[in-house]
C-alpha cells in the first residue's frame, strides 16, 4: 500500500469515526445513551424531517431508475470536456454501481434528518446541493473527468455538522475531535479527491450557520 493510498483511508477514517460520534450526539442529545445504530434512529423521530426523506427517497428511486436504465450513468455522470450541467446531474447517479449505491443511500439516511433538524430543511438542502455541485465542478475541471455520486454533498453535510458544532457545540473534547473532519478535507484536497472539497465548502457554509444565535428549526414535539 502507497503513501496516496495510507492517506486515503486514515482521511477516512478521521471523517467516520468522529463523523459517527457527532451524528450520534446531535441525535440523541439530552436523552438517554443509546447504541450508535439506535441513536441515529432517533433523527427520524417525529417530526419527521420531509425534506431529509424526500431526498432518500429520490435517491432511491434514481438508484432504481440507473439499475433499470444503466443508459442513466452515462447520461448524467460526469465527462471530459462535459456540458457544464452535468456538475449537478452527476449528484443524481452513482457510477460505481451497488456497491456505492448502497452506501451512499445508508448514509443520506443517517445524516440528512441530523443535519435537517440543526439547520432547518432548506438550509440543509442548500448545503447538501452548495457542496456536491462544487465539489462535482473541481473534478470535472480536472480532478476525476468522469464518474458520478452524491457523497461529496453527504460530505458537505457531515463537514457543516462539524464546524457548526465545533463552535456552537457542548462537549469540549467532541467539539476538538470534530475539528479533525475539515482537516481530513484539507488534506483531501492536496491529494485532489473531490470529498475533500465537499467537506471543506460544507465547512465554510457551517461557520455561517453558526453565526446566528438561532435554536434549531425543526423542533421536537415533546
Amino acid at each position: 500500500m502507497n503513501m496516496h493510498s495510507v492517506l486515503l483511508y486514515g482521511c477516512a477514517a478521521v471523517v467516520v469515526v468522529p463523523g459517527i460520534r457527532l451524528l450520534t450526539t446531535l441525535a440523541v442529545k439530552d436523552r438517554e445513551e443509546m447504541p450508535p445504530p439506535l441513536a441515529l434512529l432517533r433523527a427520524w423521530r417525529r417530526p419527521v424531517p420531509r425534506v431529509a426523506a424526500g431526498l432518500v427517497a429520490t435517491m432511491v428511486v434514481l438508484g432504481v431508475a440507473q439499475e433499470v436504465f444503466p443508459v442513466m450513468i452515462e447520461a448524467l455522470e460526469r465527462h471530459p470536456h462535459g456540458a457544464w450541467w452535468r456538475a449537478v446531474t452527476a449528484l443524481m447517479v452513482q457510477s460505481s454501481g451497488w456497491s456505492q449505491l448502497l452506501f451512499n443511500l445508508a448514509a443520506l439516511a443517517v445524516v440528512a434528518p441530523v443535519a435537517e433538524r440543526q439547520f432547518g430543511p432548506w438550509r440543509m438542502l442548500l448545503v447538501f446541493a452548495t457542496s456536491g455541485v462544487t465539489a462535482q465542478a473541481v473534478s470535472m475541471a480536472g480532478w476525476s473527468l468522469q464518474g458520478g455520486g452524491d457523497s461529496v454533498a453527504i460530505c458537505g453535510l457531515v463537514g457543516a455538522l462539524a464546524v457548526w458544532y465545533a463552535a456552537r457545540g457542548g462537549v469540549a473534547a467532541l467539539r476538538l475531535v470534530a475539528l479533525l473532519i475539515p482537516v481530513a478535507g484539507l488534506v483531501l484536497c492536496l491529494l485532489s479527491n473531490n470529498h475533500g472539497v465537499g467537506l471543506l465548502v460544507g465547512g465554510a457554509l457551517g461557520v455561517g450557520l453558526a453565526a446566528p444565535a438561532h435554536p434549531p428549526l425543526v423542533r421536537d414535539s415533546a
